[in-house]
């Protein structure tokens, strides 16, 4: 028989998860969608279902040359004949091994491509997600999406459709032979197959339900591992004094995987010994009939065996297809999920016909036109009819107690959201209109919660600029007032800064945040609270560095501490979205107006 099959090695056939089902019920997929994802593949496709037809039909040969070997050539003593069905039953052999090898290979190979593709196509589409998206959206669910659906399409995509082709192949083309050999015997079959196959569904089924607990023991694990052991969940600990408690939750998963573990072994151990009793069993009662004449016809020794060998063939592609039905619909859920998040609409999508500016020529000149601003679960505007122009090198801070849109401006004017009326240009040029690549070298942002990737201090300066030399990044880092910590650590920038970058203060940080800004070199600045979070000597020293960064670039400063903003060339004042308040320091505080509310 072709040893080319990609059919379960008799497990049985699964259980349809509820949850699957319930998936495909709320998004089904079409069949012209899953045909989709094979698109430019057909060729491998064609290639791939001529080898199973091909190595099924080759692998057939051998119990026909087993046949003609104990009835002819033995006991004939025909040697030419029998050394040359030898040779033909070690070639078939090859041929199928060959052939195997090959279907492997372009299966595995087309497949990957359809992941490489979908995978880079669920990353972009949720790259192009708005804020908004990510705040609604736990980052372990976008990860699972992204890596372990797409990767549990491996199963679909390599194993289930070459499945369906190498098992419908191999159990028709084993049943026409074994009625070529013996119809009676055939009949025989009929009978001893199905209890056969029950039996094993049931053994199997048992322990399939054991290991779908255990996969769900085993996610409670790490889940635990990852709320306690990062670096926030040890803080959160210690804090709270609760490590006991997690180490008796921890004990308690643990010891659930001993128990569903050895069930596990102990129900695979049954399984194979119910399975050495059927195929025990199975050639058994066919050498038990065949000592009845009467029933078979009187076959020969030859037959006998060849047919024994057909039998015990058929029982792996039988078991493969009563397996493909959940297979299936397990495939077809985890495509829908990934094509809920392909679905997905985008709030802030790019340009079709993208504007680029000269960083280097942009005066800087930024303008609210009659700005208004609702998020898409709101019911009330966050901002309304906002009017403001940043001249080119200005100044301008924007205050107001939490909730009053401060934050939302900002959001903005670098583009992480839309206004719902009204628009925001750089030098006369709609926001919506820019490059985002381009506009992200026009705005340098920061903000509040600085984010230092897991590497070195380099490696995350050169985010905003990969060809900077060393050099420049120190002089960055000098600008910044930081360079004098940097020297002070034993591996200067190639400093791993750690998880989030908590290997520094606060301050420190917002200080590499700066750094990096300043390799950009943007004519535009845009500060949202970047001091909020400090001490007060911190702040003051920081502020240095944000004097630096902020010299002959247009600056949007949002304020919650109104020290840090006292000599903006304007300050604007914004109650429930709307601006009530403009001017200077001294003539707000002279007026006594909001802003003098909130300076006292």
């Amino acid at each position: 028989m072709a040893e080319i099959n990609v059919g379960p090695d008799f497990r049985g056939p699964a259980r349809i998860n509820p949850a699957d089902r319930a998936q495909l019920a709320e998004s089904p997929v079409s069949m012209q969608r899953v045909a989709g994802l094979f698109a430019g593949h057909h060729w491998e496709l064609a290639v791939v279902t001529a080898i199973i037809v091909v190595a099924s039909v080759v692998g057939l040969a051998q119990p026909f040359l087993l046949r003609a070997i104990i009835d002819e050539a033995l006991p004939a003593g025909n040697i030419p004949q029998l050394a040359w069905l030898v040779t033909g039953m070690v070639a078939a052999a090859a041929v199928t091994g060959v052939l195997g090898v090959w279907q492997t290979w372009l299966a595995t190979s087309m497949g990957q491509k359809v992941m490489h593709t979908l995978r880079v196509r669920v990353f972009a589409h949720l790259q192009a997600q708005s804020l908004a998206f990510f705040k609604r959206t736990r980052g372990g669910e976008i990860q699972s999406r992204l890596l372990q659906d797409v990767a549990g399409l491996q199963s679909v995509i390599t194993n289930t459709a070459t499945s369906i082709a190498s098992n419908l192949t191999t159990a028709v083309a084993t049943a026409v032979a074994m009625a070529a050999i013996s119809w009676r015997l055939s009949l025989l079959s009929l009978l001893v197959l199905p209890p056969a196959i029950l039996l094993t569904r049931k053994v199997a089924l048992v322990r399939r339900d054991l290991t779908a607990a255990k996969q769900r023991s085993l996610s409670d694990l790490h889940t635990q591992v990852e709320e306690a052991l990062s670096i926030n969940g040890a803080q959160l600990t210690k804090t709270l004094g609760t490590g006991p408690a997690r180490e008796h939750q921890f004990a308690d998963t643990s010891a659930k995987l001993i128990d569903l573990e050895v069930r596990s072994q102990l129900a695979g151990r049954w399984r194979m010994a119910t399975m050495g009793i059927v195929f025990a069993a199975i050639p058994a009662i066919l050498y038990l009939v065949a000592g009845f004449p009467a029933l078979t016809g009187g076959i020969s020794i030859g037959t006998l065996i060849a047919f024994a060998s057909l039998q015990a063939g058929v029982f792996r592609p039988i078991m493969g297809l009563l397996n493909v039905g959940a297979q299936w619909v397990s495939s077809m859920a985890l495509l829908s999920r990934i094509f809920g998040y392909l679905d997905l609409p985008i709030d802030v999508p790019d340009p079709e016909r993208p504007v680029r500016l000269d960083a280097g020529r942009v005066r800087g000149e930024v303008r609210f036109e009659d700005v208004s601003y609702r998020f898409p679960d709101g019911t009330e505007n966050a901002l309304t009819d906002v009017d403001l122009v940043i001249e080119p090198g200005q100044s301008v801070a924007v205050v107001g107690e939490t909730g009053s849109g401060k934050s939302t401006l900002a959001t903005l004017l670098v583009r992480l959201a839309d206004p719902t009326n009204g628009r925001v240009t750089i030098d006369g040029v709609d926001v919506r209109d820019l490059d985002p690549v381009n506009r992200s070298r026009i705005i340098g942002m920061v903000t509040q919660e600085t984010y230092l990737a897991h590497a070195s201090i380099a490696e995350n300066l050169r985010e905003a600029a990969p060809e900077a030399t060393d050099a420049e990044l120190w002089t960055a880092l000098a600008a910044a007032q930081v360079d004098e910590v940097i020297r002070t650590l034993p591996d200067g920038l190639d400093t791993m800064v750690g998880a989030r970058g908590h290997r520094f203060s606060g301050g420190e940080r917002q200080r590499l945040a700066i750094a990096r800004t300043l390799l950009v070199n943007p004519p535009i600045l845009v500060l949202d609270e970047a001091t909020s979070a400090l001490d007060t000597d911190t702040e003051r020293e920081l502020q240095a560095a944000l004097d630096v960064l902020m010299a002959g670039r247009s600056t949007l400063t949002i304020a919650h501490r109104l020290s840090t903003i006292r000599d903006a060339d304007e300050i604007v004042v914004l109650d429930h979205g709307r601006i009530v308040e403009r001017g200077e320091h001294s003539d707000l505080v002279d007026a006594g107006g909001r802003y003098a509310q909130l300076n006292r």
